[in-house]
């Protein structure tokens, strides 16, 4: 079936045009703002609104209005391009002043990630390891142990494991270079010696398997085709029941996302225990994530007993100092 869209039809199409061609030569993807812009330049269209100042805040909160979206997230994002739009617009001297007035939905509920420690980690790679072969596929119980190895010592999106080529391993910097990230930029990840032999072994497994060529992804079950991250999620689900995990009355079970949040909050309580300033050091934790910044990352520190302990030890040992060295 062949799409219909033949391109942005209202008063507004020259501006979304060259707003999103500004976004896509910064290296921004924009395809789901695209389809957001259309559906704003379908509404113009159909409104009969034929120059720009009629594009008032009235016309603006019909055009949300009409988009029914009752997550917060789903709403915001739509309003959020909007106001990106016409900020873009207006300091390009294409537009007055932004007709966005609406605010944004609170959102008041968060989902707490379920921490997985390091012994649970184990199992959930012993029992990966495990996995049979079905519907054609080979190899299937090491490839995901090392999947699973990657998203919880490395704390990579599922997205950038399913996408890892083999070009991505340079076995001798030890580094995996991660390309087109959730922000549009590549980064390069550092590796110790026991990933660097896990990495080591599923590539000599994985030529032995495909020998005619070393190319392509990293992560193949059938066919040379990379493995999708839906279907690395719906994995980590099925064996999630297998874990006999004792999870608390009132938490949801564990996301493979969750092994990304257990990743950050491990590497915190090393820092603790290291005697390192965790403060210092968030900057390094945000660039080795992918975040654009430490404010993001710190969504992830989710506090644990573990943490609490830690950040009360190195407190009274603060104010043990403090006191001794003050005043009588």
């Amino acid at each position: 079936m062949t799409s219909s869209w033949s391109g942005f039809q209202s008063v507004m199409a020259p501006g979304i045009e060259a707003f999103l061609t500004h976004k896509r030569g910064l290296g921004c993807h924009f395809r789901v703002e695209e389809l957001s812009l259309r559906l704003l330049d379908r509404f113009l269209v159909a409104q009969a609104i034929r120059t720009p100042d009629a594009i008032t805040p009235d016309v603006i909160d019909a055009f949300l209005a009409s988009r029914p979206r009752h997550a917060p997230r789903s709403y915001n994002h739509l309003r959020g391009t909007l106001v990106r739009l016409f900020t873009w617009l207006a300091a390009h001297d294409c537009f007055g002043p932004s007709p966005v007035r609406t605010r944004p939905r609170r959102s008041t509920v968060t989902r707490p990630p379920f921490l997985l420690d390091d012994a649970m980690a184990r199992r959930l790679l012993d029992i990966a390891g495990r996995l049979p072969d079905a519907g054609g596929t080979v190899g299937r119980g090491p490839t995901y142990r090392v999947i699973f190895t990657l998203l919880y010592g490395l704390g990579l999106r599922v997205g950038e494991v399913a996408r890892l080529s083999v070009e991505d391993v340079d076995l001798t910097r030890d580094l995996l270079v991660i390309r087109h990230t959730k922000f549009y930029k590549s980064r390069l990840v550092p590796f110790g010696p026991r990933m660097h032999a896990v990495l080591c072994e599923h590539l000599a497994r994985r030529r032995a398997a495909a020998p005619p060529t070393s190319a392509g992804s990293l992560f193949t079950l059938r066919g040379g085709r990379s493995i999708h991250p839906g279907t690395i999620s719906q994995t980590f689900h099925h064996l999630v029941p297998q874990l006999e995990l004792a999870i608390p009355e009132g938490t949801p079970g564990p996301r493979v996302h969750d092994l990304r949040h257990a990743f950050a909050v491990g590497t915190l309580l090393r820092w603790y225990r290291s005697g390192c300033d965790p403060g210092s050091r968030l900057l390094q934790l945000s660039t080795f994530l992918g975040h654009v910044s430490p404010v993001t990352t710190a969504v992830y520190l989710t506090m644990t007993p573990a943490l609490l302990d830690q950040a009360s030890t190195r407190f009274e040992q603060w104010a043990h100092a403090a006191l001794a060295g003050g005043p009588a």
